[in-house]
């Protein structure tokens, strides 16, 4: 069961884990690396985290709505399995959280002059670099 919040579980039996073979060293011997698949269309998620989580445009999340994430960084089995469940709860967290929306501001006019001073100096330091004619 992994918890995502105060009123918020995903059973068991939604999360399919498979353990395949890492990449790298130790390739033919063990099956270390998980395989997580999670399909948000048939989870018991609520219809907004759902709905949040569908409209990401994540690479791991399948054009079919299944969560694919491979977790293959640690050398036992348990290990990933654990990665992998704290990466699709980072996952689903980070489709909850709102974006402020941003207000166009104008810039003062204090500091548009200060930047057209800047730039005037600037300049007058450019033009000083030039050839002297005598």
């Amino acid at each position: 069961m992994l918890e995502i919040s105060n009123n918020v579980v995903i059973a068991d039996w939604e999360i399919e884990l498979t353990g395949i073979r890492a990449t790298g060293q130790r390739v033919n011997k063990v099956e270390t690396a998980i395989h997580l698949r999670f399909d948000i269309k048939r989870s018991s998620l609520p219809a907004r985290y759902k709905e949040r989580l569908l409209k990401l445009s994540d690479s791991r999340i399948s054009s079919d709505g299944v969560v694919i994430i491979k977790a293959q960084s640690f050398r036992t089995q348990s290990m990933n399995k654990d990665d992998a469940l704290k990466r699709l709860k980072e996952l689903i967290l980070s489709a909850m959280i709102v974006q402020k929306a941003r207000r166009a501001t104008k810039p003062t006019k204090g500091s548009n002059l200060r930047r057209l001073d800047a730039k005037k100096k600037l300049s007058s330091n450019k033009a000083l670099r030039g050839k002297i004619n005598h």
